[in-house]
């Protein structure tokens, strides 16, 4: 069998290997840990908070967890803690030090946390790119 050629363009293109360094820029070690982020309002309203319960925030923050529950199987809680857990992998944005257990960081690497305000709810959101459903009410989800 024998395929048409005529009014076809054929487009090659030879893979190149472009070798990529995981060095920062300043010469040290690249940051390798996953991420999670932190918007501004969430760091302005969780440090008005830290505040007002009278803690430090230089030494105090946020924790963020993943706990069993919800009829999606997995909710979000967060709490002040006066200091980390010695295995927490510690997050600073904004001046806000927050708080991950290596049990909870596998299901939100690579989210956010923002502060949303509205008519109808106002509070903290955590915004992941790993879930796969969640809840009608949306304090549940799954991975």
């Amino acid at each position: 069998m024998s395929l048409p050629t005529e009014g076809v363009t054929v487009n090659i293109v030879a893979p190149e290997w472009v070798g990529m360094s995981t060095d920062s820029i300043d010469g040290g070690e690249a940051d390798t840990r996953p991420k999670i982020e932190v918007t501004e309002d969430a760091a302005e309203q969780a440090i008005s908070l830290l505040e007002g319960e009278g803690l430090d925030v230089t030494e105090a923050g946020l924790r963020l967890f993943v706990q069993q529950g919800g009829c999606a199987g997995l909710s979000y809680g967060m709490r002040f803690d006066d200091a980390p857990d010695e295995d927490d992998t510690i997050y600073e944005h904004h001046d806000l030090r927050v708080f991950v257990d290596p049990a909870s960081l596998k299901y939100i690497e690579g989210s956010v946390l923002d502060y949303e305000s509205g008519l109808q709810a106002e509070g903290f959101h955590v915004d992941n790119p790993n879930v796969v459903s969640e809840c009608g009410c949306g304090e549940s989800f799954r991975t």
